[in-house]
């Protein structure tokens, strides 16, 4: 993996939601991705990706790490699905102006996935959301992923009554 050339991590910020889309680090860069997930108020990091990486150095600045790892150029299974949705509501609702990172190998399919339904289930469509990730992750999804995210049917479970009953994303 020496010498390829991968994508700066990049920011996709809708209604109160901000999340990182990253490719993975190693132990050699582990530093640099560090000090970009501070520059941007990462909380937590969701590694989708197998581990190339001892997360010993995250935890220790306060970044919990998640390892939800599924197959390279599929779309995500619903446990996974789930998962971070179910962390998406938590963390903005908890944590408003909290940034989550998302990594996979190369930050262009399984990480942009995760994302664009996040976006959809707080009511962006289909079209917009890929186009919306797409201009700041060229390349992002491929067609499988894509196939997924056109018939997905969100249950628009990031849609929330206002305070005090619950938390929003607006």
């Amino acid at each position: 993996m020496a010498g390829v050339n991968r994508p700066a991590p990049v920011e996709v910020a809708f209604k109160n939601m901000r999340f990182l889309i990253a490719h993975n680090p190693t132990n050699a860069s582990l530093q640099k991705f560090i000090q970009e997930l501070k520059w941007n108020g990462v909380t937590t990091v969701v590694r989708v990706c197998e581990a190339t990486y001892n997360t010993t150095s995250l935890e220790k600045e306060g970044i919990q790490v998640l390892d939800w790892p599924f197959d390279d150029g599929t779309p995500p299974p619903s446990e996974i699905v789930d998962k971070w949705l179910n962390l998406v509501k938590m963390q903005f609702c908890e944590n408003p102006g909290c940034c989550i990172a998302v990594h996979c190998v190369a930050g262009l399919g399984r990480a942009p996935v995760l994302v664009a339904l996040a976006l959809m289930e707080a009511g962006m469509k289909y079209e917009e959301a890929v186009e919306f990730i797409r201009q700041k992750r060229r390349g992002a999804f491929n067609s499988k992923q894509l196939s997924y995210l056109e018939n997905y049917r969100p249950k628009m479970c990031l849609h929330f009554r206002k305070p005090p009953k619950k938390c929003f994303i607006q």
